[in-house]
């Protein structure tokens, strides 16, 4: 057979293979330790867990599912036999693809799960960097400067980490993947890392909850960022009566709002570092207004008395739902925002000892 009609049968070899599986998908897969008659299940994930859509025996040592698919959608294989229990989630789309479930789970052999495998295999690169790293803090006679030197390396794995993400989602964005990446790692991302992000990404999917949520989150952290004027709201005091976020900062000349909730368990340690902090410049003109993310008022108001928090507060017992949290693009308390009497927002994200450092420049 000459080249041109070798060249022509492996074409047709190829057309042939991409119409039977173009409208059908064949995921086979192998399991590390796994015997015949055991069962893989295919699942998705739910408001109440992974809930399974499809299962599988293995026989020959190999499962198998098949099906079809109308748009990718990210999916779980899990396996579990006693102590034995293996997950891996993928991209069911059509065509063939190909798992491996072990200590090392991968998938290959459609557009999405080798993109998302890529960068699943990044990600776990420079965890594993990192732990290294970690493990070589934990050295005996390190002199403080090989101490800062791993710590500094630990920091920049985190960098790393962000700017992976950030490049995935990028390389990925018209595709299954980078909304999958965007929807369910964007707290790994810095505001300024998602915005341009969001603006690549396609104009049907702009609409989703979850995308519109990010967007509105983002776009308060550009109204709330510092230099700009704060932005006012009303909640309830502890005893009940509707007070605003301005009648508070009007009265100082720096307002620190502290976001914070009796839950949670860092707030509750800065707690006493800040009253330290408050004790000192209050008779300088310095106050706090304290916004709570409780649920139930009796929870907060018996941790403003068991802390001895004796300053301002407000809530709407909304929990992460806290209007004031979602205007001040919240997502992690807690979370100082720092405010001058005319309005202006000096700087956010302050702990208690950069907050005493700050006001020692404000406050001479």
């Amino acid at each position: 057979m000459n080249k041109r009609l070798i060249h022509a049968a492996s074409v047709a070899a190829i057309l042939l293979a991409g119409c039977s599986s173009g409208h059908s998908y064949k995921v086979t897969g192998t399991v590390e330790g796994a015997a015949d008659g055991d069962t893989v299940l295919l699942q998705a994930s739910t408001d109440n867990g992974l809930t399974p859509i499809d299962t599988a025996f293995i026989r020959n040592s190999k499962f198998t599912f098949t099906g079809e698919q109308d748009s990718a959608v990210n999916r779980y294989i899990t396996y579990a036999k006693g102590r034995q229990q293996f997950l891996a989630d993928f991209f069911l789309e059509n065509g063939n693809i190909q798992v491996q479930l072990g200590k090392n789970c991968k998938v290959a052999g459609t557009s999405n799960n080798d993109g998302y495998q890529t960068f699943i295999d990044q990600m776990n690169q420079s965890v594993k960097g990192q732990r290294e790293l970690y493990t070589s803090l934990q050295r005996q006679g390190l002199t403080e400067n090989e101490r800062q030197d791993l710590l500094d390396k630990i920091n920049a794995k985190e960098t790393e980490r962000q700017a992976i993400l950030a490049q995935s989602i990028h390389d990925n964005i018209q595709n299954a993947v980078g909304l999958h990446l965007l929807s369910n790692f964007n707290f790994m991302l810095d505001p300024e890392q998602l915005a341009p992000l969001l603006e690549e990404l396609p104009a049907q999917y702009r609409d989703r909850k979850n995308i519109a949520e990010l967007a509105q989150y983002v776009e308060a952290t550009k109204k709330t960022a510092a230099g700009q004027k704060f932005t006012d709201f009303s909640m309830q005091d502890p005893e009940g009566n509707t007070v605003k976020l301005s009648d508070f900062i009007a009265k100082d000349k720096y307002t620190a709002i502290d976001f914070w909730a009796s839950w949670c368990g860092p707030c509750r340690r800065e707690i006493p570092e800040l009253a330290k902090v408050h004790e000192k410049y209050k008779g300088k003109g310095f106050g706090i207004v304290g916004v709570s993310l409780d649920r139930e008022k009796e929870d907060w108001v018996n941790a403003i008395q068991e802390m001895k928090m004796d300053w301002a507060h407000m809530s709407d017992l909304k929990f992460w739902e806290c209007e004031g949290a979602r205007l001040y693009a919240v997502r992690s308390i807690p979370h100082l925002v720092l405010v001058a009497q005319d309005g202006t927002i000096v700087e956010r994200g302050l702990q208690a000892k950069e907050l005493d450092e700050k006001l020692a420049e404000l406050l001479k």
